[in-house]
């Protein structure tokens, strides 16, 4: 079905976007005090009376100008321009501007030709299991070091290695990225070592095999992983683990019978953020991935700034935006947690 509107004015669709943000705060509003006259604790201190009125203005203002302009809108827009023909400006609201799912369907059948648009569905599974591999990835490596900085070592130990997590992201992410792949090449740092020493005799092709992507994108999100676990690892008493131990658990029964489930949340807050920033990079993919590698966020980029479609782009991002959410609705169910224990 079309909808049609009249020539030189902006469809009601355009308009919907500034309205959705200011229903949307006034039904959070409504809630929050519906909430606070259920469950009032009379020893418990508002917000303003917590932070006092000038700085609590400021700080709601710098949220909700955060949230609204560069959350909210961004995304609203996004939304309701794919569902929108492709038009040169002068023609956005006439009649040739009417709303339609062919931006969507375009995901699945070439425009031209109707035939099965493989290329871009194939790059789609693709980042997504790519993605929950470099999470699975991460979580392998972050955990060992967030038990051992939470748990286990020193304050001076664990000083140092914070440090030397946080020091190389000073460093832009695309300069990082680049600097993996001259360390990969075929005639990088690592292959003329592994080369030098007798271990390989021709070089190894990380970056053809996307070797070279993982272990980029698991680099890039390294302390996204790390530091959830960290914070929910650190709280937990280790009476609790020399109790286990004085049982007669083996460490694995230890790690999880008793640390895992406590740290659940940061688990999956850690998950989520890392398989999201992943499916979303397009740095890392640029200059890691393979010749044949097509990551999906490079075919959004085209369609904004090299093909200036921006409703197939629009319908593209909204796709890859609503397969985060379902992976963030799964990891919350898989660990039974929810979503402000997730974010807290």
């Amino acid at each position: 079905m079309r909808w049609f509107f009249l020539k030189g004015r902006w469809p009601v669709s355009r308009y919907f976007i500034f309205l959705v943000p200011l229903a949307v705060i006034a039904g959070f509003w409504l809630l929050s005090r519906q909430e606070s006259k259920l469950a009032h604790d009379p020893t418990h201190k508002s917000f303003f009376e917590r932070n006092g009125a000038v700085l609590g203005i400021v700080f709601i203002s710098l949220v909700t100008f955060w949230m609204l302009f560069l959350v909210v809108l961004p995304y609203l827009y996004m939304v309701q321009e794919s569902f929108h023909p492709r038009l040169p400006p002068m023609k956005r609201g006439g009649p040739e501007d009417f709303l339609t799912i062919q931006q969507y369907k375009s995901f699945f059948v070439e425009p031209t030709g109707g035939a099965w648009n493989i290329n871009h569905m194939s790059a789609f599974i693709f980042s997504i299991l790519a993605s929950v591999f470099v999470t699975a990835i991460n979580f392998a490596i972050s955990y060992p070091l967030a038990y051992y900085m939470a748990q286990a070592g020193s304050i001076q130990k664990v000083r140092l290695l914070m440090l030397g997590l946080i020091v190389p992201y000073w460093v832009n992410e695309i300069l990082r990225a680049f600097s993996l792949r001259l360390l990969l090449a075929s005639k990088g740092l690592i292959n003329q070592t592994l080369m030098g020493i007798g271990i390989i005799d021709t070089p190894i092709d990380f970056l053809g095999t996307n070797s070279g992507l993982y272990i980029g994108l698991s680099y890039a999100y390294l302390l996204v992983m790390v530091f959830p676990l960290y914070n929910a690892i650190e709280s937990l008493d280790k009476n609790q683990i020399e109790a286990a131990r004085d049982l007669g658990a083996p460490w694995w029964k230890i790690h999880r019978d008793v640390v895992i489930p406590y740290a659940k949340p940061g688990i999956a807050s850690g998950c989520t953020m890392v398989f999201m920033l992943s499916a979303g990079s397009l740095a890392a993919p640029q200059f890691l991935g393979g010749p044949n590698t097509l990551w999906f966020t490079s075919i959004v980029y085209d369609f904004f700034f090299q093909a200036f479609n921006w409703p197939r782009g629009a319908a593209y991002a909204f796709i890859l935006l609503t397969a985060c959410i379902i992976f963030v609705m799964a990891m919350l169910k898989l660990f039974k947690v929810g979503l402000g224990e997730a974010i807290r």
